[in-house]
């Protein structure tokens, strides 16, 4: 991904949810992506992983009125199911580290 889409992906993750964990994972992480691709992006309350985030709806309307001209996927770990939970551990990679509440 661009330095440029990466900035706009930071900043927006660091305005809406500066407290969460945030991991990219998908075809964008792993290469098999192409240029139409959307970025998908998991967060996660570090300190209680099973606990939904709030705020999400927001971010969300927050990327799709930005200049980013790819789709991006969020997802709440608290949500998914743990197959899918292993299956993005194995191929993560770390967009934003989450700062204590």
């Amino acid at each position: 991904m661009p330095a440029a889409y990466r900035a706009i992906v930071q900043t927006l993750l660091s305005q809406h949810l500066p407290h969460v964990e945030v991991w990219a994972y998908g075809s964008r992480v792993t290469g098999t992506g192409h240029a139409a691709s959307d970025l998908d992006l998991v967060v996660r309350n570090p300190t209680q992983l099973d606990k939904e985030t709030s705020g999400l709806g927001r971010l969300m309307e927050a990327f799709s009125e930005s200049n980013l001209p790819i789709r991006v996927d969020l997802t709440d770990w608290a949500r998914i199911p743990e197959h899918f939970r292993q299956e993005i551990e194995r191929t993560h990679v770390v967009v934003q580290a989450g700062k204590p509440e």
